[in-house]
């Protein structure tokens, strides 16, 4: 294993600047995160500029005394290596997404909670998020990159996560930390060519490179995720890009269709083939599934799992606000059968019928409305049938605003106010009942920042109140946290919560 160590000021410099470049990669810069990354620029370009000195420096010295020194090309190659780490291209460096609350309810009691705490939660149909996560998670992910002499580069990550609901300090019990991700990628391979010159390969586990999300549901628009291996951004031409991977998933531990001996399991890989397609501002997903045995699943009595999926997905991510005004959108439609039904999260679930679908809707945009005004709409919407046994029917739709006024350098109020409708018929499917109903939820958090500045702009403090309300019918659904004792409708909720990423 390459261990460095740091012996002169100049190296502990260079390590403190590269822990500094780390960064959310989905996070779009503001015109402030902008010209912060363009006074890094220049402040490293002085660093480079100090470094060039020193050099001019070494080499008078060289040519002055008699005591052995390095030669010109070990200098160079020295301070090459200077330039790297300042540039982040090389070394350790180290990201983080965190969050923590506390949600206390009008009883004064811990309350359910959560992005998919409605019935359609359990079929991807996520709420608002803002004043309603009673959860504390984090992710610690771990970089190295390296850059070599002939020009490639290596890209070395672990990612470490936990999750939990309870609020003591201590929980190792009922915690659910992990290791998500673990793999290395290769770029700017000099043996490259062609459609080739500038792709990248990778493997291990890890989140695809690609996924993206409505952050204020909690909501992936895409996630696939696995282990398996790939290349991205192949040239097949000149405005088509394009990336092929193949993941595997495993579905563990699930009954088998045998009368005569039940309570027999089966295994499975569910493997996942992925050609990701960029046209310009457009991008087309297509992904084919096979899980080898799934079809020995038992899910119903006459019911037969699938064991095979198609599931493809055409998005547009959009430079400005719909046209409109400066900001940005996306905009996807996905459509799945069989495994694919799935829409969101490739190839997880296993219950699935042969004859299910499903077509999902995402969009999402974020502007100003004023100059310390910003707001950002989402819908999600999803249609599907046949899902986990013959004639079930699965429809839902929400509208979701976030919307915040910057008062001073540290200070904004943010508000989110969503409505969802749903319309769920599992046909007796795990002991559930149809229902027919809405849910609403309004929120108002004060929060505190270092600087305010973008929908994008963490860490933040928050303290809310949040409003929430639904149909009486939707209690009767069986299978979600409404309904739950103390917990039927009309529901108060108080509490503070951190956000952190960088």
């Amino acid at each position: 294993m390459h261990k460095m160590t740091f012996k002169t000021p100049l190296a502990i410099a260079i390590a403190a600047a590269s822990l500094g470049m780390s960064g959310v990669a989905s996070a779009q810069m503001t015109l402030e995160q902008r010209f912060a990354e363009l006074e890094a620029r220049i402040e490293a370009a002085e660093q480079r500029a100090d470094a060039a000195e020193r050099r001019a420096e070494i080499a008078e010295q060289s040519q002055s005394t008699a005591v052995a020194t390095e030669s010109d090309a070990e200098i160079e190659e020295r301070l090459a290596r200077v330039e790297r780490y300042a540039d982040g291209e090389e070394g350790f460096s180290f990201n983080v997404y965190a969050r923590s609350g506390l949600l206390i309810g009008e009883d004064g009691k811990s309350e359910n909670a959560g992005p998919y705490l409605t019935p359609a939660g359990g079929e991807g149909g996520a709420v608002g998020r803002l004043g309603n996560e009673p959860d504390t998670y984090a992710e610690a992910i771990f970089n190295y990159r390296m850059q070599f002499d002939n020009g490639a580069k290596a890209l070395y990550r672990t990612m470490i996560a936990d999750g939990t609901t309870s609020s003591n300090d201590w929980t190792g019990g009922d915690s659910d930390i992990n290791v998500r991700q673990v793999f290395a990628e290769f770029s700017d391979l000099p043996s490259f060519t062609g459609a080739f010159e500038n792709a990248s390969i990778w493997a291990g586990k890890r989140f695809d490179r690609d996924n993206f999300d409505i952050h204020w549901l909690d909501s992936d628009v895409i996630f696939l995720a696995g282990t398996g291996g790939g290349i991205y951004d192949m040239q097949l031409a000149e405005n088509w890009k394009s990336n092929l991977s193949i993941y595997g998933r495993s579905f563990s531990d699930y009954p088998i269709v045998d009368r005569e001996n039940p309570g027999l399991e089966g295994d499975t890989d569910n493997l996942i083939l992925t050609s990701n397609n960029y046209f310009g501002n457009w991008q087309w997903m297509v992904n084919g599934m096979s899980a080898a045995d799934n079809d020995e699943r038992d899910i119903d009595v006459g019911q037969t799992a699938a064991d095979t999926g198609f599931h493809t997905m055409i998005a547009y991510h959009g430079d400005s606000f719909f046209g409109m005004g400066e900001g940005n959108f996306k905009a996807a439609v996905l459509h799945g059968q069989g495994l694919g039904a799935e829409t969101k999260s490739l190839g997880s679930r296993g219950d699935l019928t042969d004859d299910a679908t499903a077509t999902r809707l995402a969009l999402y945009g974020t502007t100003y409305i004023a100059p310390q005004w910003r707001v950002a709409p989402s819908i999600l919407a999803e249609t599907s049938e046949d899902r986990y046994v013959q004639g079930d029917k699965y429809n839902w739709a929400g509208l979701n605003v976030r919307l915040a006024n910057e008062l001073t350098q540290n200070f904004e109020m943010q508000y989110e106010a969503g409505y969802q409708w749903m319309d769920l018929d599992p046909q007796g499917y795990s002991g559930r009942n149809a229902v027919d109903g809405g849910f609403s939820k309004f929120t108002i958090a004060p929060t505190f920042k270092p600087e305010v500045g973008g929908f994008w702009q963490r860490p933040e403090i928050r303290l809310f109140t949040t409003f929430s309300d639904w149909d009486d019918d939707l209690n009767n659904y069986g299978a979600s946290s409404l309904g739950n004792e103390g917990f039927t409708g009309g529901q108060w909720t108080f509490g503070v919560q951190t956000e952190v990423w960088f």
